[in-house]
């Protein structure tokens, strides 16, 4: 036995990954900004924070905009609406909290070693 939505949830695909991705610029635009700012101040030489508060709204964003996509994605391609919430969530959250943990990760390592230690293109 199939399951076919009678109503495809095409319409909160279309609004999870416009909100995932203007969230996304958002987040580029505060990071360019923070770091931008960080590294006017001399902070390389200096004790100066880098801090991840402005960064957590637009992160949610993304968090929510990756989870809707994921979770409407399964129902489209046949997934039971509870099945996909089941399977969607769990995966795009812990997905998202993964990467601001790398996030974090790479700015106290970016804090304590300079940016010239995140210059991957000079290592080939």
């Amino acid at each position: 036995m199939y399951y076919f939505p009678s109503q495809p949830p095409y319409l909160l695909l279309a609004f999870g990954l416009f909100t995932a991705v203007t969230s996304g610029a958002a987040l580029s635009g505060t990071l360019q900004s923070l770091v931008g700012a960080w590294q006017n101040a001399g902070a390389e030489n200096s004790e100066i924070q880098l801090t991840k508060k402005p960064l957590i709204f637009p992160f949610l964003g993304i968090t929510l905009g990756v989870g809707v996509f994921l979770v409407s994605g399964l129902e489209i391609f046949g997934f039971p609406p509870l099945l996909a919430y089941g399977v969607g969530l769990p995966m795009g959250i812990l997905t998202c909290l993964l990467i601001w943990l790398q996030l974090g990760s790479m700015m106290t390592f970016m804090q304590s070693r300079g940016m010239s230690s995140l210059d991957l293109d000079s290592m080939s």
